[in-house]
């Protein structure tokens, strides 16, 4: 099962943020889902099955993405959301991740510090960032262009 963020809107005080929710199974089957938090209240906006739900795993559906979307929306199953700590503010699985060159930079650095470390460095950068894997690969791309990484591959 994997989550990750779609988009958010901000008005105020107030956020409304979107989720992308995948479940695949061994057998190929797959479920993909548009979860809305709003105000700590969880929706499904959009349910895709390949092959079709029953009414029954429909029904189970909440059970199965609780609490990985949860964990990805920042709220905490025992936590009620109207009683936050005022000091703590608004917790977020995520934190948001800047835009323009502080961003590539930081893309730059965690991508070499999974190389340094061994492990795959677009993984490491979908977890930093919380994004797929494509908006990531693209993150690293203009990280490149940008010159923070050395280029692909040698220009003859």
């Amino acid at each position: 099962m994997s989550v990750w963020p779609a988009w958010e809107v901000r008005e105020d005080e107030a956020a409304t943020a979107w989720f992308h929710v995948r479940l695949a199974f061994p057998d190929g089957a797959r479920v993909d889902v548009l979860a809305v938090v709003a105000e700590g209240c969880v929706s499904l906006e959009d349910v895709r099955a390949q092959p079709a739900l029953s009414l029954d795993d429909l029904a189970a559906l909440a059970d199965w993405i609780e609490e990985p979307l949860s964990e990805a929306c920042g709220i905490g199953p025992e936590t009620d959301p109207g009683t936050e700590s005022e000091a703590a503010g608004p917790s977020r699985a995520r934190p948001a991740w800047p835009r323009g060159v502080e961003g590539r930079r930081l893309v730059a650095q965690e991508y070499r510090a999974a190389q340094e470390e061994g492990v795959d460095p677009v993984l490491a950068v979908m977890c930093a960032t919380g994004h797929s894997r494509r908006k990531s690969l693209r993150l690293i791309s203009q990280a490149r262009d940008a010159g923070f990484l050395t280029p692909r591959h040698a220009r003859r």
